[in-house]
């Protein structure tokens, strides 16, 4: 690479891969200084200059001007330096060109080398903010390998990491295959961007929906809350502020076909979604669905605690299989919720009202005693007098 190509390599990387040629000039200058040093086996205090213009490059060695020269190799005496020029002074510098004969051959070598990583550095810092600004979004990615449980996926010009407790447990990932992940992390690293990617994570499930439903994408439809247990079941609540637009059956869609969508992606995961409700007894009864509820009450609202009633028939399907429905819907709700049969509560109540009658009986009992108390001390005031 002669002076004139280096000229016209540094201008077109400039343009093609936006590296400013000012930054590679320096890296140049700076690597040519260690590779001399290196090369020569010299302590001087070498300087390398390249024209910008022409290419040409020089070595120099710098050398402080100083009463009486100790270091030939770094400092020259007052009265040597001004025979150079009678204008130097004490503290000032002076550069003596000592560029090596064979020297083209070395700064070709060492250009090429740092123009090489400067294109690399310049790659992985665009990879890194093109990914950086899709972080807490999803992409798409196409399964590479497994490496140690984890998973390796390619999101086009870079590869990103799926750790074991990201995949959805029961899925399996084949070579090859297209799936849809959110970006949970960026880091820039010395080896370039590293990507983690997440398929359990909650916010999958809102962006996939962002992706299935035009009004949720635009905002008319707004998913307040989500609780996912991954590979299983989700259950989103969901709002409109406009009273014309109906929020869950804008998330439906006809013949269900945007949440079987969504569904699909995240293979037969099940998908809950109910309306939301600034009303919390509300927004619980809901939460509970598919399930019937008969009432909510809140029992302590400092604590966040609900007692909902359902018919004994929809107790089983209230709980869930393993507690999963009401689990799910605690979290949706961020209440604490006691389920119990209609025909529990109803004897729990007898049982109250019970408890309320033997109290009122007793309090009577208490009270006529009093006012017989009352008169024979009455009585007995009256038979004194006498």
């Amino acid at each position: 690479m002669d002076s004139g190509e280096l000229i016209k390599a540094l201008e077109l990387i400039e343009k093609e891969k936006g590296i400013d040629k000012e930054v590679v000039f320096e890296a140049i200058e700076t690597s040519l200084e260690f590779a001399c040093k290196k090369h020569y086996g010299t302590s001087e205090n070498v300087h390398v200059d390249i024209n910008r213009e022409t290419g040409d490059i020089k070595v120099f060695a710098r050398k402080e001007v100083v009463e009486e020269e100790y270091d030939r190799f770094l400092e020259i005496a007052i009265e040597d330096a001004r025979r150079i020029d009678p204008s130097y002074e004490i503290g000032d510098s002076i550069d003596f060109e000592i560029t090596p004969k064979n020297f083209g051959r070395i700064s070709a070598q060492t250009a090429k080398q740092v123009v090489v990583q400067k294109i690399r550095e310049a790659e992985r810092e665009k990879i890194y903010n093109v990914f950086l600004a899709k972080e807490r979004d999803i992409d798409t990615a196409i399964v590479q390998r497994t490496e140690r449980k984890n998973v390796i996926v390619s999101l086009g010009k870079t590869e990103a990491l799926m750790p074991y407790n990201e995949q959805i447990p029961g899925e399996t990932y084949n070579f090859n295959d297209r799936i849809k992940v959110y970006i949970v992390k960026v880091e820039q690293t010395t080896k370039g961007p590293k990507i983690t990617v997440s398929r359990t994570h909650y916010e999958l499930v809102k962006r996939l929906f962002e992706l299935e439903v035009p009004e949720v994408h635009d905002g008319i439809v707004e998913i307040k809350n989500t609780a996912r247990e991954a590979g299983s079941r989700t259950k989103i609540a969901v709002y409109s502020q406009n009273p014309d637009v109906d929020p869950v059956g804008a998330c439906v869609g006809p013949n269900g076909i945007r949440v079987n969508a969504v569904v699909n992606e995240l293979k037969g995961e099940k998908i809950d979604i109910v309306p939301w409700s600034e009303d919390i007894e509300e927004f619980i009864s809901a939460a509970l669905s598919p399930a019937d509820v008969i009432s909510v009450k809140i029992t302590d609202e400092e604590e966040h605690m609900a007692r909902v009633v359902v018919p004994d028939s929809q107790l089983s399907l209230a709980i869930g299989k393993e507690g999963q429905n009401v689990r799910l819907a605690a979290k949706l709700t961020g209440w604490k919720v006691d389920i119990k049969a209609q025909s529990q509560a109803d004897d729990e109540y007898d049982d109250d009202e019970e408890e309320y009658e033997e109290y009122e009986e007793t309090e009577e009992y208490d009270d006529t005693e009093d006012e017989i108390t009352a008169e024979d001390e009455e009585r007995e005031d009256t038979e004194e007098e006498s």
